[in-house]
């Protein structure tokens, strides 16, 4: 018995799919792309345009106010370091993009979050929705951001965006389902408001785990940042596709330390903000 192959009808649908996208939704993706890419160049404006000297002081300042003088000294010897080795610009670049991702990611994924876990009809929902983009090749979201988007730091700042809300969002519906039943029952015994249900009672306790996401999503915006180098989005991954293609292992080493440095400077930047609001919760 042959079994009928569906591939061919599958694709076609899928291809027609995206090129009605491309025909009809010309102006609304253009807007997109425009939006995208005014907010990263802000963003990167605010990073490039003071001296390197200064995001770096401003970076190991921060960083001895969270955690400690030698993470200050080190953050900012290092941040030093990449401006040595010829690639603040594309360091400053990868910054921006990876804070601008992450934060529209956040704004998506922290409220729909609290949402999930409220309610748990949406969780249920979004639980499976969750699991395919996070099983998914990262590639596979270039695909059809190229198409749609173009060549461009739009492109690979909607795919990084893609990749930062999942963990954020499955954190964040985790913390608030984890309100210790006694707390709620206590809050309702009360006589508290819904609002302040949540305020009070909820927020506090899911604080830890709503931070937890945020490091998370940092930490898949950057491996992203790479990927998306080959759409041509300025920064670190671009140099190092570049390096690839021309065999410059030289070059391309020196970009993979620059985004281990900035990796482990807001990671522990991140787990500082989140044992912070654990010691609050407690």
């Amino acid at each position: 018995m042959t079994v009928p192959d569906f591939s061919a009808p599958f694709d076609d649908a899928i291809d027609s799919g995206l090129g009605w996208l491309t025909d009809h939704g010309e102006k609304l993706f253009d807007a997109i792309n425009a939006g995208l890419a005014g907010v990263y160049q802000g963003v990167l404006w605010c990073i490039s345009t003071p001296p390197f000297y200064v995001i770096a002081l401003v970076i190991a300042l921060i960083g001895w106010r969270a955690i400690g003088l030698r993470f200050a000294v080190l953050s900012g010897v290092t941040l030093l370091f990449c401006s040595l080795i010829g690639l603040w610009t594309e360091t400053a670049s990868t910054l921006a993009l990876v804070l601008t991702a992450t934060f529209l990611g956040l704004v998506v994924a922290i409220p729909l979050g609290v949402l999930a876990g409220l309610a748990p009809s949406i969780d249920r929902v979004v639980d499976p929705a969750l699991d395919l983009v996070q099983t998914m090749p990262p590639y596979i979201y270039l695909l059809p951001a190229i198409a749609l988007l173009g060549y461009g730091p739009a492109t690979a700042l909607l795919a990084t965006f893609i990749v930062a809300v999942p963990p954020a969002l499955r954190l964040t519906s985790l913390g608030i389902r984890m309100t210790p039943k006694e707390f709620i029952e206590l809050g309702e015994a009360s006589g508290v408001t819904g609002w302040q249900m949540f305020y009070k009672i909820r927020l506090p306790f899911a604080l830890p785990s709503i931070m937890a996401g945020v490091n998370q999503s940092l930490m898949m915006a950057f491996g992203m940042v790479v990927i998306a180098g080959i759409v041509g989005s300025g920064g670190l991954g671009e140099s190092i596709y570049g390096a690839v293609r021309t065999l410059d292992i030289a070059k391309s080493i020196d970009a993979a330390i620059a985004i281990v440095i900035l990796t482990m400077i807001l990671d522990r930047l991140a787990q500082s903000a989140a044992r912070s609001t654990k010691g609050e919760a407690a």
